[in-house]
């Protein structure tokens, strides 16, 4: 446990931004299964709508620094390929 002041609030910092960036990372992963969903079951229109609404979510993770820029290029280039070999 810190004693000093500083120490004692970079815990607690360090605890607040591990739950933002967990919260995050989840949120994207949820829209990566969702479009995964979406491409299984056909849905042509649901998928294009779901493949925006997860791109859009990769790119703010990104602004967050929660993933690479090009983590992100990539797993944008797979959902685009999935949606477009279904």
């Amino acid at each position: 446990m810190p004693i000093i002041k500083s120490a004692k609030k970079r815990v607690k910092i360090t605890e607040k931004k591990t739950a933002q960036n967990r919260e995050w990372k989840d949120r994207l992963k949820n829209a990566i299964k969702d479009m995964e969903k979406a491409v299984e079951a056909g849905d042509k229109e649901a998928a294009a709508e779901q493949l925006k609404e997860t791109k859009k979510v990769i790119d703010k993770a990104v602004t967050r620094n929660i993933i690479h820029k090009n983590n992100a290029a990539r797993k944008k280039s797979r959902l685009t390929k999935m949606y477009n070999n279904m």
